[in-house]
């Protein structure tokens, strides 16, 4: 069985990641095959051995994985491929059915990473129908790569997870962003508000490392001690916290549907 594993987009944000973590682990740079519509740029230099393909035949052959990672809206196969290897498709809206269609021999599966696959810290779900467990063993070897890896039931929950884990740091961002506005509002200087939400958003990674327990105990010690952060707290859950939260999940999931 062919071994190369070939990358559709290969100098995007999310295609680069994959090839440069997999060179990383040790995949040999001749193993690794690359299109993208600019030509060889240098997003690969040290690694000469990577082969830059010329066009969709050129880059399947030889290959065993292929990766499409690509814009839904800038994925065309002009007519269905006989590739017999495996497909990873990090593509939000074209479903394993439409895939299936492109790619009739191949192995289907789908994967949705999240914000850190540069740093090989991403979380990334996938799903497949039933394939073979050799298969499934692969998919996770490859995304492996790019982060933590875990199968979900169906492309629901794929979506699902692309509007949760997918979204990287956004949310986090969006609240840095309220807190950040809302100190100047009352003149805080700048770079005390700033270095303010910092030391908020940058420390609560460490805070939730052995599981949801944490975060629950952390809002039930504040919530007990009925000080000043129990108040926001309080202010912030009467106000719909929760519920926008939900809101901004499901109407993301629901664009991860229908992209």
């Amino acid at each position: 069985m062919a071994q190369g594993i070939a990358i559709l987009g290969g100098t995007g944000w999310l295609g680069l990641a994959l090839g440069r973590n997999l060179l990383a682990r040790g995949l040999p740079p001749e193993a690794l095959r690359v299109l993208n519509r600019r030509g060889p740029t240098a997003d690969y230099e040290g690694f000469p051995g990577v082969h830059w393909a010329t066009d969709l035949a050129d880059l399947i052959a030889g290959a065993g994985v292929l990766v499409l990672s690509v814009r839904p809206e800038d994925y065309h196969v002009p007519a269905p491929q006989g590739f017999d290897g495996l497909v990873i498709s990090f593509m939000a809206g074209v479903p394993l059915e439409r895939l299936a269609r492109d790619w009739p021999q191949a192995t289907i599966t789908r994967a949705m990473p999240g914000g850190g696959a540069q740093e090989g810290q991403a979380h990334v779900p996938w799903c497949a129908g039933e394939i073979p467990a050799a298969a499934a063993t692969r998919v996770a070897g490859v995304l492996g790569a790019i982060g933590m890896v875990d199968r979900v039931a169906d492309e629901a929950a794929l979506a699902y997870m692309s509007a949760l884990s997918g979204s990287g740091a956004a949310y986090p961002a969006l609240m840095a962003q309220a807190m950040y506005q809302d100190a100047l509002k009352r003149g805080i200087a700048p770079d005390v508000a700033w270095r303010a939400v910092r030391s908020v958003v940058c420390a609560a990674p460490a805070l939730f490392t052995q599981g949801p327990e944490q975060a629950e105990a952390l809002l039930d010690s504040y919530h007990g001690y009925r000080g000043v952060t129990a108040a926001g707290l309080t202010a912030a859950e009467a106000a719909g916290f929760a519920e926008a939260i939900t809101a901004a999940l499901e109407a993301a999931a629901q664009k991860a549907l229908n992209f």
